[in-house]
């Protein structure tokens, strides 16, 4: 799966992207919302992680604009920003989860499966077919 991370820190990004890749997925990382909106238009998606804090404009903002354009795929808002006015304006933005740093990684990680299953339409954790 194909995941997107918005973050303009750059070793954040770097690390998370690195964590990410071991756990299994495609990641492609963008600076700032610009280069995230290119990603998430342009490439299946399976999910992106954005962060509030970008220098062109909000992850709000983005997200906004994702969901405008007809953008279905699950948004995870990872940020610094605590207070439950931020939470609200993420998710009634159109962001599907909102995770404050720091963060821990395996959280961070168990979000993402939730997030992906839901997506997909399962509600369980392990995916059947057939005898599989």
């Amino acid at each position: 799966m194909r995941l997107l991370i918005v973050e303009d820190d750059a070793d954040l990004r770097t690390s998370l992207a690195q964590r990410l890749r071991a756990a299994g997925f495609a990641v492609d990382e963008a600076a700032d919302a610009a280069e995230g909106q290119y990603y998430a238009t342009e490439f299946d998606i399976a999910l992106a992680i954005v962060d509030l804090g970008l220098p062109d404009r909000s992850g709000t903002e983005l997200s906004e604009t994702l969901r405008a354009d007809g953008r279905t795929l699950p948004i995870l808002i990872l940020t610094a920003r605590d207070h439950w006015q931020d939470k609200v304006a993420g998710l009634n933005a159109g962001a599907d989860d909102y995770v404050v740093k720091p963060f821990n990684i395996d959280e961070l990680q168990a979000r993402i499966q939730a997030l992906l299953r839901r997506s997909a339409g399962h509600a369980q954790p392990v995916l059947t077919h057939g005898p599989l």
